[in-house]
């Protein structure tokens, strides 16, 4: 089974240093490369493709955003991670914005990383309980049709909208195709729908646009 590789950014390299060393213990996991600011790891990301960018908000010459936001745009399937001591709406929702596939604060247990890289690696979204809190609070809103989208955007069906459901959950294509009795290349198939529909490239984007418009909730498994 191919390792997980994972490229780590922070500009503190004790903290790189000790996500480094907690990754590496993992058997499914492999830290090809370090950054220590923003620009090495847009250049970092270019030059390894990992699968998983586990990266912080504050770095020199380059945020964590315009890093998250150049490396999604330029290679779409590296899920980026952010490992971040701050929750504050100024970085949160820009990140989400950018891109990012998961969100967790530094006070976040070892196991807990370790679990999360598995699960944006996955194509899944992972957010903090607090972070997650936030979003909810912050995105709830009246509820409205589910396929009304304002002219906006093309409209989704109630399938379509049943499904970004699910993966608001986390739960991966087999999970959602479960739940729903349908195979997973039919959750694939309306993925690729809303994708397509929404304008955006990946399950958070579309996850968040939907949270933000009040189709969905985020609530907890």
């Amino acid at each position: 089974m191919h390792p997980i590789t994972v490229l780590l950014a922070d500009d503190h390299n004790i903290v790189r240093e000790g996500t480094h060393e907690l990754l590496s213990d993992v058997a499914d996991i492999v830290v090809v490369g370090e950054a220590a600011d923003g620009e090495e790891v847009v250049r970092a990301a270019a030059r390894l493709q990992p699968d998983v960018v586990v990266m912080d908000v504050h770095m020199p010459k380059m945020n964590g955003i315009q890093a998250t936001e150049q490396i999604k745009q330029a290679f779409p399937t590296t899920r980026v991670l952010i490992l971040s001591a701050y929750e504050d709406d100024h970085y949160v929702f820009p990140l989400l914005d950018a891109g990012a596939d998961g969100y967790l604060l530094k006070t976040t247990s070892g196991d807990d990383l370790v679990r999360a890289v598995r699960a944006v690696a996955r194509g899944e979204m992972v957010l903090d309980p607090q972070i997650a809190g936030k979003v909810v609070r912050h995105l709830r809103a009246p509820a409205q049709p589910a396929y009304q989208t304002g002219g906006m955007v093309e409209a989704l069906t109630e399938r379509e909208i049943e499904i970004l459901q699910q993966v608001a959950k986390g739960r991966t294509n087999k999970e959602v195709a479960e739940a729903l009795f349908i195979s997973p290349s039919t959750v694939q198939v309306h993925l690729r729908n809303v994708f397509g529909k929404l304008n955006v490239g990946s399950r958070t984007e579309a996850v968040t646009f939907a949270l933000r418009e009040g189709w969905i909730t985020l609530d907890p498994r």
